[in-house]
């Protein structure tokens, strides 16, 4: 693995490191509310969250369950500190930061084990538990495209390598970026909508 800093796109870089504030903030503020929430719980277990709405919409059904606690400990100390990270690595390009090829590479696999970690909660909220977590769903629309601009952005200063018969497939996804994840945002609400029609058409 090189360790050579390579040229580097400022413009993409900024427009990375803007990405990477707006989520590390918007993930900050959702972690710390939940933390709070599920703190209030513990000291009263009658304690209703803001954030649950409805028998489908709700913060209280999901945080009381063992997928909240995956590893032993809240999932929402892991929001704090991965989105207090995210929003330094944002801050110190724009002040002029070059990280190197290891560095990004490790923020892209760190972006892509958070983005099968909310799809595998999303799943288990949705097909299992049978409730979403408004704060939960924020972090979801902030961990995607972080982990996709982040991709985008190694493939195309070929910090992560594409074999060349996939080329012409990642030329196509490169050039369609944004209407890729517009279809992944579709996938996930058309889901929810879908699954929980039942409920929902009786609201509306």
């Amino acid at each position: 693995m090189s360790l050579r800093v390579f040229r580097r796109d400022v413009e993409s870089e900024t427009a990375l490191a803007g990405l990477y504030i707006f989520s590390g903030l918007v993930g900050l503020v959702a972690s710390l509310s939940l933390t709070m929430d599920k703190m209030e719980v513990l000291k009263n277990p009658n304690f209703v969250p803001n954030c649950s709405i409805n028998p489908i919409i709700s913060c209280g059904s999901v945080m009381k369950t063992a997928q909240a606690t995956v590893f032993g400990f809240d999932n929402t100390l892991l929001g704090l500190a991965g989105f207090a990270a995210l929003m330094t690595v944002g801050f110190s390009i724009l002040a002029g930061a070059r990280y190197q090829k290891w560095f990004w590479q490790l923020i892209n696999m760190t972006a892509f084990l958070g983005m099968i970690f909310v799809h595998w909660l999303f799943a288990e909220a949705v097909f299992r538990i049978g409730s979403v977590c408004p704060w939960c769903m924020t972090v979801w629309a902030v961990v995607i495209p972080t982990f996709w601009y982040t991709l985008i952005y190694n493939l195309n200063q070929e910090i992560i390598s594409t074999p060349k018969p996939l080329i012409p497939i990642v030329r196509s996804i490169k050039n369609y970026k944004h209407v890729i994840l517009l279809l992944w945002y579709t996938v996930i609400a058309g889901t929810i909508l879908l699954h929980f029609w039942s409920y929902f058409k009786t609201v509306l």
